[in-house]
């Protein structure tokens, strides 16, 4: 089977991280309660893991608390784990089937460990982009070795690809720069 090679595959690709990495900084928020907010917490629910909004209805009844009604009642205590144990620092509070979630008032210890978290996604993101370009040159150089493709067009396409992977790492850093800013200000 050869393989085929697609630019615009690669940089859909490619934006699609850029596209997680946007979603994943729209969670984090800088004292407002966001149901967007512990969209990535990830529970241990009959026996793999899921996202916290297949288990439970999560709501903002104020602006500064989040409000996670879980449906099975023998999930609860997993689901408060999952909670606590993420990089949020939040404190859940349960009461029956539903988890409220206050809303820390962001002091500046606070907005360093959001800026953190920021960070941590804008690397996995920057990870995910720089696995699409090796997936795309390992096809290029199978494709050079398989005589399917010239040396010299290898190394053109190998630049284009370099040059998109360049493109959306810049992206990734202008998205940090934004979130990190939006995090500190006062």
């Amino acid at each position: 089977m050869s393989q085929t090679y697609d630019l615009a595959d690669i940089k859909r690709r490619m934006q699609g991280a850029v596209q997680s990495l946007k979603h994943d900084l729209g969670g984090l928020r800088t004292g407002r309660a966001s149901a967007s907010l512990v969209e990535p917490i990830q529970v241990d629910a009959y026996g793999s893991l899921m996202p916290i909004n297949q288990v439970a209805t999560i709501s903002v009844p104020e602006p500064r608390l989040l409000s996670v009604q879980v449906w099975d009642r023998g999930m609860v205590s997993a689901v408060e784990k999952a909670i606590r144990d993420s990089d949020l620092g939040l404190n859940p509070q349960t009461e029956g089937q539903v988890i409220r979630l206050r809303i820390p008032e962001m002091n500046e210890q606070r907005r360093k460990e959001m800026v953190k978290v920021a960070h941590k996604y804008a690397e996995e993101s920057r990870i995910a982009v720089r696995h699409v370009r090796r997936d795309g040159l390992d096809t290029l150089k199978k494709l050079e070795k398989d005589g399917d493709m010239s040396q010299d067009d290898q190394a053109r396409e190998a630049d284009l690809v370099q040059k998109a992977t360049d493109q959306a790492i810049a992206e990734i850093d202008q998205l940090l720069a934004a979130k990190e800013k939006e995090i500190m200000q006062v």
